[in-house]
């Protein structure tokens, strides 16, 4: 369980990294910069440990939708993005896809 922990952790990273790349203006703002390159190497790092147990086609898919769900959810919330239906519909289809992924991986041996 502590890996589908850590993955998830490293979701959130994703999350953070990826909305701060907004800020970084092409990276040439320093504190937003060095913030989501910080994000960056902790999400990583926390995706190949979780990748020691989680098969790896799983870990990075759900770390993938963690940070694509969680990343669209806060430009539409926070960032004033766009929230259409389809939207709505298809993040609610990546959401399930990721609960089916952790559903169906057999625990490690």
């Amino acid at each position: 369980m502590t890996a589908w922990i850590l993955l998830v952790v490293a979701g959130l990273f994703e999350i953070g990294w990826a909305v701060g790349l907004k800020f970084t203006e092409g990276f040439t703002k320093l504190v937003p910069s060095v913030l989501t390159i910080g994000a960056i190497v902790v999400s990583m790092y926390l995706l190949s440990v979780a990748a020691r147990t989680i098969p790896i086609g799983t870990a990075y898919a759900v770390w993938v939708g963690i940070g694509a769900t969680g990343t669209a959810l806060l430009g539409v919330f926070v960032l004033g993005e766009p929230a259409t239906w389809a939207r709505g519909f298809f993040l609610m289809l990546l959401v399930g896809s990721i609960v089916g992924l952790k559903l169906t991986t057999p625990p490690p041996a």
